[in-house]
């Protein structure tokens, strides 16, 4: 948050709006509306029950003047003086007011906000909470330290990929990918998104094909190489598929994070023995427009809440419409406690993807500071001219070169594979 405020009874959230109204009744619609306000006064809203349940404005700190109107429908107040203002904008709840609840914490702080003819611009910037709700959701039960502990995988980021194509592989052919990965050195591979039960390719016939293979290479070399098998769907089905996983030796389970919701993810962490990857396709109706939606800051606190162990937070110069800037503080919220201390952090693991290969890790590293991260990459490995081997050994080695401050070109002197790469990928 702009200004951070914690209290052990209250709810903080704050926002940016642009609004023609002047800023402080603009702030104060906000408070009425998801709170006990409506837009005139109503028989029952007494004084004493405003300052039991009412919703406080806690900060306005004025912004730069916005030239036209972010978003269609905004209103303008009567003599208006021609200036649509901006303003990072605090408000704050009594926790009594919904309890620690995260579907009703998600009604409260982004309900019927955005609507508003008030507001030509309106967007959840962050949430600070209080410990309560970690007392009642359980949050990540792996997170960073689980992950390393079932690869084996220290002082290095994990070496990652995804089964592409994406879908139309059948379940032979999908083990089939997994065994030259697997061979290659790979530490995490995924299931995309796409793929989770079609009949081409059911989910138990696919995952109980790749995970024999990956027990099989686990027997015989002794690394442990994780697999996020995609079971989203119905709460009964993910539940099916989960104990399915964990007969079959799996470590780990992916889930569509907005396709299911937040209740649904609860239940599955309840029951999950194994590391929940959050997918967060679908982010960019949520996250695109910067005057609508809310931050990845914010929105990756209530998935952590709910029990995810890992999410995406797309990579430098993606394939998308990010920017490095925000994939790195993306990152950087992932890897950051949400209470203080003595209470659990609750940190995930940030998934870098998206375009990423050999060429990005020394930037990568600089700018986030850690290697507590998934460098996933499909071309940067299976686009290797040496084959997959040269592609997951080229990332092992610009991470090395990361770690060590060494500058790739001068790294890639006497490591051939990130040669290669570099050439292949560009400087």
């Amino acid at each position: 948050m702009t200004a951070f405020f914690s209290h052990p009874d209250r709810i903080f959230a704050s926002y940016f709006i642009e609004t023609a109204f002047p800023l402080e009744q603009a702030a104060a619609t906000m408070a009425g509306e998801q709170s006990t306000g409506t837009f005139l006064r109503v028989p029952g809203e007494t004084d004493q029950l405003r300052e039991q349940f009412a919703a406080r404005v806690e900060s306005i700190v004025e912004g730069e003047h916005a030239a036209s109107p972010s978003l269609p429908g905004s209103g303008t107040p009567k003599n208006w003086d021609g200036i649509r203002r901006t303003a990072t904008v605090t408000l704050s709840w009594p926790l009594h007011n919904i309890g620690p609840s995260l579907p009703n914490l998600l009604a409260t702080v982004a309900g019927n906000l955005s609507e508003l003819q008030a507001f030509s611009g309106l967007r959840l910037l962050d949430l600070s909470l209080p410990s309560a709700f970690l007392d009642r959701y359980q949050g990540p039960q792996f997170g960073v330290v689980g992950t390393r502990q079932f690869t084996g995988v220290y002082d290095r980021p994990l070496i990652g990929t995804i089964i592409k194509p994406s879908i139309g592989l059948t379940a032979d052919q999908t083990a089939a990918q997994v065994r030259t990965l697997a061979e290659a050195g790979i530490d995490f591979i995924k299931d995309d998104e796409l793929q989770s039960d079609g009949p081409l390719c059911p989910f138990e016939a696919r995952t109980s094909a790749v995970l024999g293979v990956l027990r099989e290479i686990h027997d015989r070399t002794g690394r442990r190489i994780m697999y996020a098998a995609n079971l989203t769907g119905e709460l009964d089905q993910m539940l099916r598929r989960h104990d399915h996983l964990v007969r079959e030796g799996g470590t780990c389970l992916m889930v569509s994070m907005n396709s299911i919701g937040l209740p649904a993810m609860t239940a599955l962490r309840a029951h999950s023995q194994l590391v929940v990857h959050g997918h967060r396709n679908g982010w960019g109706m949520l996250g695109r427009y910067p005057a609508l939606g809310m931050n990845f800051v914010a929105f990756q606190k209530l998935w952590r809440l709910a029990g995810i162990d890992h999410t995406h937070v797309n990579g430098l110069r993606n394939k998308f419409c990010e920017s490095d800037d925000s994939v790195i503080a993306s990152a950087r919220a992932c890897l950051t406690p949400m209470f203080p201390a003595p209470n659990k952090g609750c940190e995930v693991m940030p998934v870098f993807s998206s375009g990423q290969s050999a060429r990005q890790a020394l930037e990568t590293f600089r700018a986030l500071n850690s290697t507590d991260l998934i460098y996933a990459a499909g071309g940067g490995i299976m686009g290797h001219p040496g084959g997959p081997v040269a592609g997951v050994r080229s990332l092992q080695q610009a991470w090395e070169a990361a770690t060590l401050d060494i500058p790739l070109n001068t790294y890639a002197t006497t490591h051939p594979e990130l040669a290669a790469a570099l050439e292949l990928f560009g400087n």
